[in-house]
């Protein structure tokens, strides 16, 4: 293990810098801002997600505050051990020193990486406890040690408590486990403790949604709804095509795993990854849901390769190259580590009408800083008396989350929003003298409050639609009863 150490904190190290490169720049992302937002109120779940980003949103706010390069640390360190836990099922799977460098090399050139691993969500927790069961199981089969199967169960724990998609990933390992041994390790009392392990440390997530009519459902059917159903399920396969020769290496590990006598102990492995990509292909899911998979196909397609190539060792080299070089070229379009001028002249994006279309994820990076500036020059304008009784009503979780996490800066009181889980949060003062209304359409503050006034029309040459031409109000004097008013719009908060 010594003498693959160097490689291994090598291509960590590159992972690393790219990663840190990319998390300086820009602005937060909506949903980081929804992130730390339920850090700054923990619970044990959450209406969108599980309570484990919510906990390292805690900590993560507690340590770097509304650092922009602090918060995204996490993903990046996730991404990190990703790759290291790559490298080292490389060498479970009887891999050497070539091996060990492609499959490192792979989750380099895997371009969706580095955006799922600098964004502070749950993903990059997601496709760390993915990697990290993948590995525990090789160690077991390895080695026989009960302490893994142990562990395994403690990463599915945790992997419940980071995103729910991890069901998905313990069905295609439970399928393929029929088929290790004959399932003779279903009678082992050991795996059962593992079980119970996951199960427990799940429990308070799943005791919440009990307590709480299970809004999981409700999220996912308006997931269902406003997202899934627009995507054409070609499209699954089909973004799996976008990186062709890492997609080549995985293909050699997967059939590798599948046909070959050497490998046959670790053909539920293989099973499993078909059974997974297959059940989330059929779910419509999202293409990113299933690349946590990719690690250990990574690896056993880098022993696979290895092994061919055995007598002409230098083709590996090869190889690594023609895998990596290509991705280097497309690096800024998967995080941003360029300056936004600069970025603009490389992907030779025009302005038009005064704005300059990105992709969503860069778009939705810009614009809340001086959402929240203009806020805070309005409230700066209240009378001390009106400060203590003011509400700041956000129409959507990225303008409250910008309020609560940047609006800090400037001392504005705690925002309020009937998206999702900030409804949950509450409607703070009901008695309150002003409302700052931040993105509510021009019908909906005059349907609350007798006196709106328009403070400004919000544009921005870089955000996202969404988040451009949105109206600033100024209201007063509610005509309806605020409680009430809030109640009603449970069937809602996810529209």
């Amino acid at each position: 293990m010594k003498k693959y150490l160097p490689i291994i904190l090598g291509l960590s190290l590159v992972k690393f810098i790219i990663q840190c490169l990319g998390n300086r720049n820009y602005g937060f992302h909506r949903d980081e801002l929804l992130h730390l937002s339920a850090g700054q109120h923990l619970d044990w779940g959450y209406m969108e997600f599980p309570p484990f980003i919510g906990f390292i949103g805690k900590i993560a706010h507690w340590i770097f505050a509304d650092s922009l390069w602090g918060i995204r640390l996490f993903p990046t360190l996730a991404g990190v051990g990703i790759l290291i836990l790559c490298c080292l099922m490389a060498l479970e799977l009887g891999g050497k020193t070539k091996a060990v460098v492609l499959s490192g090399i792979c989750v380099l050139a895997f371009l969706l990486f580095y955006r799922n691993h600098t964004l502070f969500q749950p993903v990059a927790f997601d496709q760390f406890f993915w990697t990290l069961g993948f590995y525990l199981l090789l160690k077991f089969i390895n080695s026989q040690n009960k302490k893994f199967l142990l562990l395994l169960g403690v990463s599915l724990g945790l992997g419940l408590l980071t995103k729910y998609t991890i069901l998905v990933w313990a069905f295609g390992i439970f399928v393929g486990l029929f088929l290790y041994q004959k399932g003779s390790l279903f009678k082992n009392k050991w795996l059962y403790v593992a079980a119970f392990l996951a199960l427990l440390i799940f429990l308070p997530n799943l005791i919440w949604q009990i307590q709480h009519d299970f809004p999981l459902l409700k999220h996912l059917q308006a997931l269902s709804e406003n997202q899934l159903e627009e995507i054409d399920p070609l499209e699954f396969g089909l973004e799996q095509l976008y990186f062709p020769f890492t997609l080549l290496v995985s293909l050699f590990g997967l059939f590798r795993l599948l046909i070959s006598k050497n490998l046959k102990k670790y053909r539920s492995l293989g099973v499993a990854v078909v059974v997974i990509f297959s059940t989330l292909w059929l779910l419509n899911a999202k293409a990113y849901y299933v690349f946590g998979i990719y690690p250990v196909l990574f690896a056993a397609g880098a022993v696979t390769l290895e092994t061919l190539l055995s007598k002409k060792p230098i083709w590996m080299y090869v190889i690594s190259a023609v895998v990596l070089l290509p991705s280097l070229y497309f690096i800024p379009e998967a995080t941003p580590v360029l300056p936004i001028d600069t970025f603009v002249d490389y992907a030779q994006l025009k302005e038009e009408d005064g704005r300059i279309t990105l992709t969503s994820d860069y778009a939705d990076m810009f614009g809340w800083e001086e959402q929240v500036k203009l806020v805070d020059s309005v409230y700066k304008t209240l009378s001390p008396k009106e400060k203590q009784n003011c509400v700041l009503w956000a129409e959507n979780y990225g303008e409250a989350g910008a309020l609560k996490i940047l609006g800090e800066r400037y001392n504005l009181p705690d925002p309020i929003s009937r998206h999702g889980s900030f409804w949950t949060w509450g409607y703070g003062n009901p008695n309150a003298d002003v409302w700052i209304s931040l993105g509510n359409e021009k019908a909906t503050v005059e349907k609350v409050f007798q006196e709106t006034e328009l403070v400004k029309i919000i544009t921005h040459p870089y955000a996202i639609d969404e988040e451009n031409g949105i109206p600033l109000y100024l209201c007063r004097k509610p005509k309806v009863d605020i409680a009430e008013w809030w109640a009603n719009y449970e069937d809602h908060i996810f529209d």
